[in-house]
């Protein structure tokens, strides 16, 4: 039950993510919203990581994982934010949903086993993907189409994305393991700070307007909640709570057809509908 409800919990906190930092990427780029992201998060979770428990060793597997929890993410939403500026919000946030699956499959090559018919889940979430990926230039958000060229290459960098978030994911999981759940939401923040907002506000590269304030400060907010979450279910099952976190994809389209007025075409559509088939299925099978 605590997987499931984890991985839940994160969805939710992930199509508001997904949502508030889609506007603030077009407001003022990819790079300051994930500087400003960041800065944010790791203000909001070291204060309550401190107050929950005392610093922990990092001697042993626990600075590798952790490190490498923190590349991952950083490296997955700056090319979703980079993909948010170009491509349509439910086809960008399909694809990257596909990161739990991904986490799932290397949980599995490391060896944490995976029930039988989890093949054919995984190949349907591929081939919807697939579909959502090539089916592009019939997007139309706030009255204007987007272009297949600018279709696809956002599909290409949440592609990338996807990858990148799955090997977070999966070591974030490997981190709940070793360190205190308050601690194991850190790491991204740390690396984020460190290696993009330090470095870009020393450069005067940050621009973060007064219209894209409230978006950044509710994408960041966000993202603490949703690994808060997901770190929480993956202490007792990193496949079930990383399926279950995607789930955040069909939430995000649902919201920007409403809000953005995004409208996609039927071989997208069909795509979706297949990547969250898959992953419920694959969800009901870990389950």
């Amino acid at each position: 039950m605590i997987p499931i409800l984890g991985g839940l919990g994160a969805a939710v906190a992930f199509a508001v993510s997904t949502l508030a930092s889609a506007r603030a990427s077009r407001l003022v780029g990819g790079p300051s919203t994930l500087a400003g992201v960041m800065a944010i998060g790791l203000g909001g979770a070291l204060p309550f990581a401190l107050f929950a428990s005392p610093p922990p060793g990092l001697g042993g597997d626990a600075l590798p994982w952790a490190a490498l929890a923190g590349t991952g993410n950083v490296i997955g939403l700056l090319l979703t934010y980079s993909a948010y500026r170009i491509g349509a919000v439910g086809i960008i946030a399909t694809i990257v949903s596909t990161e739990g699956a991904l986490a799932a499959l290397i949980s599995v090559l490391a060896g944490e086993a995976l029930v039988p018919g989890s093949g054919p889940a995984l190949a349907l979430v591929a081939l919807g993907v697939t579909l959502a990926a090539v089916g592009g230039g019939q997007e139309v958000e706030e009255g204007v189409r987007i272009p297949r060229e600018r279709s696809l290459r956002a599909a290409g960098l949440a592609l990338a994305a996807a990858l990148a978030f799955g090997i977070g994911l999966y070591a974030t999981g490997r981190v709940s393991d070793l360190l205190p759940a308050a601690w194991a939401i850190l790491p991204p923040r740390i690396v984020g700070v460190l290696v993009v907002a330090i470095p870009l506000a020393l450069a005067g590269r940050i621009r973060i307007t007064r219209a894209a304030l409230p978006f950044v400060v509710a994408t960041g907010l966000a993202e603490i909640v949703g690994y808060g979450s997901y770190v929480t279910g993956a202490r007792e099952g990193i496949a079930v709570a990383s399926v279950l976190a995607s789930m955040f994809a069909p939430m995000a389209t649902l919201a920007a057809f409403v809000l953005f007025r995004e409208r996609l075409g039927p071989r997208q559509l069909a795509g979706i509908v297949l990547v969250v088939a898959g992953i419920a299925i694959l969800g009901a099978l870990q389950g």
